[in-house]
């Protein structure tokens, strides 16, 4: 059975940085995309960043490039989101989503990815 299990969330001011990670089992992922959704309150599921296998192609939304940083470690089956200078608009529940195919691309939509994990929360405070 896959699982997925993100950490790294927490409550930090504007500006700080955190560092979520998202830690896969039940089968390995290495040829295939992985990716970072958010859902803020009373909002949609929204994108955040993709990785293909190699991190050879990364997405990331508008709202964060810049500031975002998508990577994976094979060896531990793992996705990661580096987000630096963050703002009381990145508040929100994050969730890791891999998609089950293998494939080069890193899509950017949700609908694209088969498992996915509990989620981890982000709170930034102003």
């Amino acid at each position: 059975q896959v699982q997925l299990v993100e950490s790294g969330g927490g409550l930090v001011q504007a500006g700080d940085s955190l560092r979520l990670s998202c830690v896969a089992s039940g089968r390995t992922f290495h040829s295939n995309p992985m990716a970072w959704f958010r859902q803020a309150p009373e909002k949609e599921r929204e994108f955040v960043a993709s990785a293909s296998w190699n991190v050879g192609t990364t997405y990331y939304s508008d709202s964060v490039k810049g500031r975002f940083t998508i990577s994976r470690e094979h060896a531990k089956n793992s996705v990661f989101l580096q987000m630096n200078n963050l703002k009381p608009e990145d508040t929100a529940v994050y969730y890791c989503a891999v998609k089950a195919a293998a494939t080069r691309e890193a899509p950017i939509e949700y609908y694209e990815y088969d498992y996915w994990g509990q989620g981890t929360q982000v709170t930034v405070s102003s």
